[in-house]
């Protein structure tokens, strides 16, 4: 299988002066944990995790003030989407991070998650028929 076959193409995408609590609300309410951040000063895409936020609300800082460009990752592991889910693995296992933006011809075209790649490869069962 392949990486655009298990990739939510649906993305959720910040600015970089969103602030984190933007950033988690909007997370929140699209159930997912993580984000495209688009900042074109400081080199075009990074990826804000839901591990991010809770970082800096660990250090006490205020989400209601800290910006997404502070907290973003810009040295971002991108996946193509014509790599296999093994390779997917492999890279998120490699670089210890649970997500990847998927770019095809220098576009973001969607997310993958080790829980896209979890539910590929065992999806879930059946619920065992009503006697």
């Amino acid at each position: 299988m392949l990486v655009r076959d298990a990739m939510s193409s649906v993305i959720l995408t910040l600015g970089p002066a969103h602030t984190l609590r933007q950033a988690a609300a909007l997370m929140s309410a699209r159930r997912v944990g993580a984000a495209v951040v688009l900042d074109p000063d400081a080199g075009g895409i990074g990826i804000l995790t839901e591990r991010d936020i809770l970082n800096s609300v660990g250090l006490g800082q205020n989400p209601d003030t800290e910006r997404t460009h502070a907290h973003t990752t810009t040295d971002v592991v991108f996946a193509a989407p014509t790599w296999t889910l093994e390779e997917a693995a492999r890279a998120m296992a490699h670089g210890g991070f649970r997500h990847l933006v998927v770019l095809d011809r220098g576009d973001v075209a969607g997310i993958v998650s080790v829980r896209d790649v979890i539910r590929s490869w065992a999806p879930a069962r059946e619920p065992a028929p009503v006697p």
